[in-house]
């Protein structure tokens, strides 16, 4: 469900579009789901050039709880740069001289082997290394020793190493994704590894759940909850479930976005009548309004250097993309329109890098994800799906996160930045939205 799918009649009646957007959407649809549903990935798009790479079975994984060469082949798979060569059904010896010639035969430029020991204590100790046939190096290693639970983390962590050794780009396997789902009556706040799988349910609530975002440090959530029967904003501990109320004031509270120090939170908030951009303190102290003005400003979103806010304003007629200082409209010459192509864009998103901005654009009844060079202004539209929405940077601004609609459904679905690398993911017999892609964490 789009805003434009209804039309603003009054500025009442936006106020309640922008703030209830996914409110509405879950209203119209009746699904039923299973606990902890795992996403399903669906790959469909690769990168321009494919890296052979051949990854060994580790040695003892079989008597662990997680098959971890299988995880880092998913991985590499789905990353879109790489394909896997079949490395045979046995292990590689530790110590030993290296078939550099039996490598290449296969086809692999690249191999990995590794070893999966169980300590004294219970924990898990991963080794792996990586080699180079076609210049017959060594590239090294790493050791990693966690839980149990920690195991297939630690698998991506491994692909991440190998991801970025070979095509010098940080990976993304080892973060998180957070999203809604709705189970029976139920609406549940998961959050899983990147590739969907080992979900969690973070909140479940007989209302509806919004806007889910990551703290830079990957340790809370802050959201939207409608257990009070209207919109408050909270932000929860991943690790001890505990919860606070960041904004509980008058009226509709709602989009809530960290600054990069994740010190504070911007928000919209209709506490004046007609809703605007505050910026509050992450324990709910201090707020502070940032826009002053007889519009509809809403979906901030800070710059990675933490000195503009861009969001959402019908200031001109119908909603485009602005930004402003974090510090208030009222310092550095006011807001700045940045979205001119097209007459409705929606829901800004910065890359990481603050290179790129992601928006929502409508055109001809369609909703599109689109990306825009914000040095060169070059724009171009990433999807041809017509009901895309929530679009989520991955932490090496490589690829968006987003929500849309396919055979009827709604599912969340992958583009990589040069519109080349795409991948689909659904939860079977429902439906799935409102995504944000965590950050990394060390």
């Amino acid at each position: 469900m789009k805003w434009g799918t209804l039309k603003f009649f009054s500025k009442a009646s936006m106020i309640k579009r922008f703030n209830f957007k996914a409110a509405i959407a879950f209203c119209l649809s009746a699904f039923s789901l299973f606990a902890h549903a795992q996403l399903n990935i669906d790959i469909s798009g690769v990168g321009s050039r494919l890296f052979p790479i051949a990854i060994a079975p580790f040695n003892h994984e079989d008597a662990a709880p997680q098959k971890v060469s299988d995880i880092i082949r998913a991985d590499l798979a789905r990353s879109g740069h790489f394909t896997n060569i079949d490395a045979g059904p046995a292990p590689v010896p530790d110590a030993g001289p290296i078939d550099w010639s039996g490598w290449k035969i296969k086809g692999a430029d690249a191999f990995v082997t590794g070893r999966v020991t169980r300590l004294a204590n219970g924990r898990y100790a991963l080794h792996f290394r990586l080699y180079d046939t076609v210049k017959q190096a060594d590239l090294g290693g790493l050791s990693l020793t966690g839980p149990a639970s920690a195991l297939r983390m630690n698998a991506h962590r491994i692909a991440d190493e190998i991801c970025f050794r070979l095509l010098g780009e940080r990976g993304v396997f080892a973060t998180r994704m957070a999203y809604i789902i709705r189970s029976g009556n139920r609406y549940q706040l998961q959050i899983s590894d990147s590739d969907g799988q080992n979900a969690q349910i973070a909140l479940s609530s007989a209302e509806p759940i919004i806007s889910p975002a990551w703290s830079p440090n990957g340790n809370q959530l802050a959201y939207v909850s409608f257990e009070h029967k209207k919109p408050v904003v909270y932000v929860q501990y991943l690790t001890s479930g505990q919860r606070r109320v960041v904004s509980n004031q008058k009226g509709n509270n709602s989009a809530p976005a960290w600054s990069p120090d994740g010190k504070r939170l911007a928000l919209a908030l209709s506490l004046s009548g007609n809703t605007q951009i505050y910026l509050v303190n992450a324990d709910g102290s201090g707020l502070r309004r940032l826009s002053n003005n007889s519009h509809i400003d809403t979906e901030p979103q800070f710059s990675p250097d933490g000195q503009w806010i861009y969001f959402t304003s019908d200031r001109g007629g119908m909603p485009q993309i602005y930004r402003m200082s974090s510090q208030g409209e009222a310092r550095a010459g006011g807001a700045q329109r940045v979205t001119f192509n097209g007459g409705y864009n929606t829901t800004p998103r910065i890359s990481p890098d603050g290179r790129l901005l992601a928006y929502i654009s409508r055109a001809g009844g369609a909703y599109r994800l689109l990306i825009r060079d914000l040095q060169s202004g070059e724009t171009a539209a990433l999807t041809q799906t017509q009901r895309d929405e929530a679009p989520s940077f991955a932490a090496n601004s490589q690829y968006i996160l987003y929500a849309t609609h396919l055979n009827g459904r709604s599912v969340l679905a992958i583009v990589s930045t040069d519109g080349r690398i795409r991948q689909t993911l659904s939860v079977s017999g429902g439906d799935v939205r409102e995504p944000s892609w965590g950050p990394f964490v060390n």
